[in-house]
């Protein structure tokens, strides 16, 4: 067993669940500040140079997990590792945000989908070698034909 330390919180305009856009197609376009605790405003040195940021975060609204479940983009159900359910065995989310700009702790980004107040693990730079014709969609590309025709 180990013990996550929160290093922040987001400050994002989704008080609900309901109001994340979710489903085939949902772009993820907010606005949102990662205000990180001042004791680890260090670790953000040179982070400017980054168009990308990863978020590790934690669902921490969410009780308990279902393994398998159908997600809101597709009617058939599809296990909890080949969904972004909230509802995991181990509560936690990645996004992948734009980063803005910095203004001392706080981490103005593009493209949040946690709910206001959401506790941050940990920031990444977001770096990708794998080719964008390269990428699978799995499902969820298989969805979004079911549902073109």
């Amino acid at each position: 067993m180990f013990i996550l330390q929160p290093i922040g919180r987001v400050s994002s305009p989704y008080k609900d669940t309901q109001d994340i856009p979710k489903g085939l197609g949902a772009k993820h376009e907010a606005e949102g500040v990662l205000e990180i605790q001042p004791e680890f405003e260090a670790g953000l040195t040179d982070i400017e140079g980054f168009s990308h940021l990863i978020i590790i975060w934690v669902f921490d609204r969410s009780q308990g997990f279902e393994l398998l479940s159908t997600p809101p983009s597709d009617n058939r159900p599809h296990g909890v590792f080949a969904t972004r359910s909230p509802r995991r065995p181990n509560p936690i989310g990645l996004t992948v945000v734009e980063l803005l700009r910095r203004e001392g702790p706080r981490l103005h980004v593009r493209g949040v989908d946690m709910l206001d107040g959401t506790p941050i693990l940990d920031i990444k730079p977001y770096l990708s070698s794998v080719a964008m014709e390269s990428l699978r969609r799995g499902w969820l590309q298989e969805a979004e034909v079911r549902r073109d025709k």
